[in-house]
């Protein structure tokens, strides 16, 4: 029996969200919808333009999100990542162990420099707009993974932000090897279309002979297969993977379990803010798995959990709300 149901390795990072305009994204020269990487001066340029109108702040980046909102549902999780030994990155540690997240940062003094910061921008139209400085984030390679726990894992989690950083992607590779030799299943996310349009070819490498399982939107699915067709994309994809869980939006989910599509229907809400949204369905959906739900139920899960983060702001949900939606898609099964 596997100590943790998953384990995860990403970028450590500070969500700062700020509630705008496209008219404001236009004046600041940011590209809407995506992920962009900034320096420290852009990002500190930022700052002193946008003062302190920043609705909130929270530990974050993308695997750090799902393996919260693992450990939230209640599964056994370890994160691996680094931050640094400023305040951030103390305030960093301390959220994981609030949440209940074993991590390599307990056994290793945290080095110097700035822990990474991803600044948030959220329209009206729910969208949201993210310009990141990775900090000693960047900085993550071979090192900071904790073998024994990837070995003691059933799931390996690896987001797609890694490919930025010839260093970060190595430990993804490295991991996801590690994983492969100790029966450990792999599930990989590409994170964002701009990691698939800028790094594929890391991209490519991190996925090597392909996971167990992988996880994109639509658009990032289309755009790692070239087309604009998703029924094309998914066929594409399947030699890299044996399963996949694509989230559409407004329009559900559409999953490969290996043999069959399944479509998992929407929940009808009204969205104010799709910050997390991806990362809550593959933490929901990674839980699923690990308590041996069907992939139908799985999805069902992380389809009505993604469907309520997307009704408030902020990056995740509170352990209160993510229980609720278990006790609520429990009740319904």
């Amino acid at each position: 029996m596997k100590q943790f149901d998953v384990y995860a390795i990403g970028n450590a990072l500070v969500d700062i969200e700020y509630h705008t305009t496209d008219a404001r994204l236009r004046e600041l020269g940011i590209e809407k919808g995506v992920m962009t990487l900034i320096d420290e001066q852009r990002q500190n340029s930022l700052f002193a333009y946008l003062g302190d109108s920043h609705e909130s702040m929270a530990c974050g980046g993308s695997a750090a999100n799902t393996i919260i909102a693992l450990a939230q549902l209640g599964a056994k999780t370890h994160f691996d990542c680094r931050v640094s030994s400023d305040m951030t990155g103390q305030v960093f540690v301390r959220d994981l162990h609030s949440y209940g997240v074993d991590s390599g940062l307990d056994h290793r003094p945290l080095p110097g420099g700035v822990t990474g910061k991803c600044l948030v921008f959220v329209t009206p139209d729910a969208d949201r707009t993210m310009n990141t400085f990775l900090g000693v984030s960047g900085e993550l390679d071979t090192g900071d993974i904790d073998i024994d726990a990837v070995r003691r894992s059933a799931y390996i989690y690896i987001e797609g932000y890694l490919a930025s950083a010839e260093n970060a992607r190595d430990a993804a590779i490295e991991a996801r090897r590690i994983a492969e030799r100790a029966d450990c299943r792999t599930a990989l996310t590409l994170s964002d279309p701009n990691m698939v349009r800028f790094f594929r070819p890391a991209l490519e490498a991190m996925i090597g002979d392909g996971v167990d399982l992988l996880f994109a939107n639509e658009e990032e699915a289309m755009a790692l297969a070239q087309t604009d067709d998703l029924a094309q994309a998914i066929e594409a994809m399947k030699p890299i993977a044996r399963r996949l869980a694509i989230t559409r939006g407004k329009n559900g989910a559409l999953l490969f379990d290996g043999s069959d599509l399944i479509e998992i229907a929407p929940h009808r809400v009204e969205a104010i803010d799709t910050l997390g949204a991806g990362d809550l369905f593959a933490g929901a959906f990674l839980y699923g798995l690990a308590q041996d739900m069907s992939f139908r139920q799985a999805g069902d899960l992380a389809s009505l959990a993604s469907a309520r983060i997307v009704t408030q702001f902020g990056p995740r949900l509170r352990a209160e709300q993510t229980r609720a939606v278990l006790a609520e898609f429990s009740a319904g099964n």
